[in-house]
């Protein structure tokens, strides 16, 4: 109860302080707005070009949207990134392969500064930097840079998982805080079975998993059941709710 009273409190606090400060826009906030839907528009038209396979209007109209980009949010924006990464790969399409080494580098450099090494816009910049030094005969590069997008997938794809085990943990501790053991049982042995996986038998948060299903099943009464998980047991633990950001920082494997 103490936890849901909490939860509740947060998001009263949360609502009040949300709505102090009244965003009123300015003359200048109105015309960056305006130029970036005009970007976003000269942008649209230059993915329909390119689709049709007219690459010379694609790289027209993406030229004209990152030059109004620039001006509006900078070089160093992840949305002038994004038209860097366009021309690139238009370049690429016309075997200009110097001009596309060029802005897809520059897309590199702005999502590795912004976003780090383990993003999946990274990983993209990665890819097609390797697909273009294949095409450029630099196979030592292309490799390596295929790897890194390999790496980068890997991580993600983990860390997606290690997110849903959070879910469930979390829908665990709910449903026993509701009264439901049975399904606060489902929920952790759902979890268990990823943790198991990504951290092994003896991890904390495996642990968690393990204590919290033999206590479940010794307040039900149901004792073997409870014994055969108490046997995992080799280290003290803490069962709570836990936020998914914050299990993420601390597991950057």
């Amino acid at each position: 109860m103490k936890k849901i009273t909490t939860l509740i409190t947060t998001l009263i606090l949360f609502s009040a302080c949300s709505s102090l400060g009244t965003y009123m826009p300015n003359r200048k906030n109105l015309n960056t707005s305006k130029e970036l839907r005009s970007a976003n528009i000269l942008n649209n038209k230059g993915v329909d070009a390119y689709r049709r396979g007219d690459y010379q209007n694609a790289l027209n109209y993406y030229l004209q949207s990152v030059a109004i980009k620039e001006k509006a949010l900078g070089i160093n924006s992840l949305s002038t990134a994004t038209s860097y990464n366009n021309i690139g790969l238009i370049y690429k399409k016309r075997r200009e392969y110097n001009k596309a080494l060029h802005y897809l580098t520059k897309a590199l450099q702005i999502r590795e500064h912004l976003l780090g090494k383990n993003s999946s816009s990274t990983a993209e910049s990665y890819n097609n930097l390797g697909t273009l030094y294949a095409v450029m005969g630099d196979r030592d590069r292309a490799i390596n840079l295929t790897e890194n997008t390999i790496a980068i997938k890997k991580n993600i794809i983990q860390k997606e998982k290690i997110d849903v085990a959070i879910s469930y943990t979390n829908l665990a501790v709910l449903e026993e805080i509701r009264g439901d053991s049975q399904k606060a049982i489902e929920y952790h042995k759902k979890a268990l079975e990823i943790n198991k996986k990504i951290f092994g038998e003896e991890h904390e948060v495996t642990q968690n998993n393990y204590k919290s299903i033999a206590q479940l099943y010794f307040a039900t009464q149901q004792y073997q059941k409870a014994k055969e998980y108490a046997q995992h047991i080799v280290q003290e633990s803490k069962v709570e709710l836990q936020d998914i950001d914050v299990i993420k920082s601390k597991n950057q494997y």
